[in-house]
């Protein structure tokens, strides 16, 4: 008689391989997070900083060695919101 844990590793093998990118991106998250998460605190206690990041966000990230990607800029213009 199978367990529940292995019919659930049967069926996860059963399952394709994610697309690469998926991995890569997966994998890099953690460090992104931490970027974002140190820009936000820079916005959050440097006027001047939190100025160029409504002025032009994109410039602002790709200064800073961020890809502003359309996931990235979303997620800052929703904590910039007032």
């Amino acid at each position: 008689m199978t367990t529940p844990e292995e019919r659930i590793a049967e069926l996860l093998r059963a399952l394709p391989a994610p697309p690469v990118g998926w991995a890569e991106a997966a994998k890099e998250l953690p460090f992104v997070r931490r970027e974002l998460d140190t820009i936000l605190e820079r916005i959050e206690r440097d006027e001047r900083f939190r100025e160029r990041a409504v002025a032009d966000l994109e410039a602002m990230l790709r200064a800073e060695g961020v890809e502003p990607t359309p996931v990235v800029v979303a997620h800052l213009r929703r904590r910039l919101e007032p």
